[in-house]
């Protein structure tokens, strides 16, 4: 079983040479990569979800005294669709959502 790319469902299943989603009938042929659906840090290197990352700039956080600094590792990212497509969780500001061209791979 594969997830779907269209709808995220985790119960795709073969078709011969394609999968299919039950969900929302999308049909995909999972040697064929979006590129458009990865995202990259960066330097260009596709993120996953676990991922480590650190923070290549300061980044200012709305109601914190200081920013991010630069340097920062964050553990375990989770990717996520829109504008700031990294949930995680970044040591003596909780959790936030960040921008993948303001981190690189750890």
């Amino acid at each position: 079983m594969k997830d779907c790319p269209e709808c995220k469902s985790p119960y795709g299943y073969p078709m011969g040479e394609l999968f299919a989603c039950p969900e929302c009938g999308h049909e995909w042929n999972p040697d064929e990569i979006d590129e458009s659906s990865l995202i990259k840090d960066s330097n260009g290197n596709v993120l996953n979800d676990g991922d480590t990352v650190i923070v290549i700039k300061d980044l200012p956080v709305k109601g914190a005294p200081k920013p991010i600094k630069a340097g920062t590792k964050v553990k375990n990212i989770r990717l996520t669709d829109g504008d700031h497509n990294i949930d995680c969780k970044v040591d003596g500001f909780g959790a936030m959502a960040l921008k993948s061209e303001f981190v690189r791979k750890a």
